[in-house]
């Protein structure tokens, strides 16, 4: 793989890292490329072992023995050479916009989504729990989120249009690299997803406050088979029309005065409840 000096951080051949911290920026600048941005060691690993291909990795001189392993692994994926950039600390701090110390940044070329009846149809025909998001911005949460669909058996994720990245940086570091394994796409309709989902036998169960919603102990008693569990977004929880479209609203019970958890505790919660048995 070629080793590539820099010394400017105005080098165009960085233009993949430049900002990582401006959230709009890259959030309109990632997808828009097609690419997004693996950070550390750990995190290239399983973007690469999921079969996500790299368009350049960035790191210091001193990372290039260490990591020797993982630059072996991006090159066998792909038939042309990558580019591996390498600079001094000050320069990768001037580019990314923070302290790069976690061993090496990669530029990775964005998988195709699925369609919403692709991935259905992925889950198969027995017992199976899809998380739905709405309009979740948090990209923290939406990395937890994903870490306990993977570690409590959940099978999909669906996320709204204006529901944050599950490939932005920070969601894929709070993940643990759960956004790679975990099956996922987003919707275009939150409506026409429910319809779909009722139409392929699932329960969509919104977990919410509300006068009429069962506790989450009683509904895990007789929990169906095949169930889509919706969380909503930080602050207003699930939008008035997610609450009418679903078939069962869902709370977990809270004392001291407390009305709610983080939605993504809340996540943890009720996806360990629901597991399928």
């Amino acid at each position: 793989m070629p080793v590539l000096r820099i010394t400017d951080p105005a080098d165009e051949r960085l233009a993949d890292y430049v900002a990582l911290t401006d959230v709009v920026l890259r959030s309109r600048h990632e997808p828009e490329k097609g690419i997004y941005i693996a950070e550390s060691a750990s995190v290239i690993q399983r973007a690469l072992e999921a079969g996500h291909q790299p368009r350049s990795l960035l790191m210091a001189e001193r990372w290039l023995e260490p990591l020797q392993g993982i630059l072996d692994l991006a090159q066998l994926g792909s038939s042309d050479a990558i580019p591996v950039y390498v600079a001094d600390a000050d320069v990768l701090n001037a580019v990314a916009g923070f302290n790069v110390h976690r061993g090496a940044l990669a530029a990775m070329l964005r998988p195709r989504l699925p369609s919403v009846e692709a991935l259905l149809g992925s889950v198969g025909g027995g017992a199976a729990r899809v998380v739905l998001l709405e309009d979740i911005v948090d990209h923290t949460n939406v990395g937890a989120i994903f870490r306990s669909v993977a570690a409590l058996g959940a099978d999909a994720v669906l996320v709204s249009p204006r529901c944050a990245d599950p490939l932005y940086r920070r969601s894929v570091r709070v993940s643990m690299g759960a956004v790679f394994s975990v099956p996922w796409t987003r919707m275009a309709d939150w409506s026409a997803t429910t319809d779909a989902l009722k139409d392929s036998g699932f329960v969509v169960a919104a977990l919410a406050l509300s006068d009429d919603a069962v506790s989450l102990e009683d509904f895990a008693r007789g929990a169906p088979a095949r169930l889509a569990l919706a969380l909503g977004a930080e602050g207003d929880g699930l939008s008035a029309g997610a609450v009418a479209g679903a078939d069962v609203v869902v709370r977990i019970p809270m004392s001291a005065d407390i009305d709610s958890l983080n939605v993504a505790a809340a996540s943890a919660v009720a996806l360990w409840a629901l597991r399928v048995q």
